[in-house]
């Protein structure tokens, strides 16, 4: 069986768990957790799996895997039905825009250990720190929110009329904002893809408060 080793509040691990939901695969989850005693990611037998000292790592036999949508992308060649990423170049390219815009743009700088150095080494305040999560995210749903609109091809989900790679990335981003105080209200494509998502059965056991490390 699959492993996945995972974090409830990571908002990157939240993306594979949707993904594996959707595509119906069984697994087993292993939480890291990522402050307890400092942050067990940084133990070596993690770091034997993933150098980087990140989660997700998906384990499969010998092999393991990091970085989620490199997760999800492997997945989808592995087992691509159902499909998360939609037929043709052009369509494909698109969903996988969205998906990069979230993952590179807004997520790498509101991480853990980003907001940990502001506080640690650059003396950066809680509100400041709050301040300066709001300020990327915003940032970057204005621009998400620009393209959902743009492509002409937004509905319920981000893409078509069936869950891609990009409502795998956008749900817990959106999560994130929400726990920010980013009101979604600024954002109704964004917004309506997010709320009809988290209705369905393979967001919703995928959420944070659903995992068995839930805190």
């Amino acid at each position: 069986m699959l492993q996945l080793y995972t974090y409830f509040r990571s908002s990157a691990a939240y993306r594979v768990r949707i993904a594996l939901n959707l595509k119906g695969l069984p697994y087993e989850a292993v939480p890291v957790h990522l402050l307890r005693g400092g942050g067990e990611q940084h133990g070596e037998a993690f770091a034997r799996r993933n150098p980087a000292r990140l989660v997700p790592v998906l384990q499969e036999g010998e092999v393991a895997l990091s970085q989620s949508l490199a997760i999800i992308e492997y997945l989808e060649d592995a087992h691509p039905s159902p499909p998360l990423l939609p037929r043709g170049a052009l369509a494909r390219a698109r969903v996988r825009e969205l998906a990069l815009a979230i993952a590179c743009d807004i997520h790498p700088l509101n991480n853990l250990r980003v907001l940990r150095y502001l506080d640690a080494r650059l003396g950066v305040d809680a509100e400041g720190r709050a301040e300066w999560s709001r300020h990327w995210i915003e940032l970057g749903f204005a621009a998400i929110e620009r393209m959902l609109v743009a492509s002409g091809t937004a509905g319920d989900f981000c893409y078509g009329d069936s869950p891609t790679v990009a409502d795998c990335v956008l749900v817990p981003q959106a999560l994130n904002a929400l726990r920010a105080k980013c009101p979604l209200e600024r954002y109704p494509a964004a917004r309506r893809v997010y709320e009809h998502c988290t209705r369905l059965p393979a967001f919703e056991r995928a959420a944070p408060g659903a995992q068995p490390d839930a805190e």
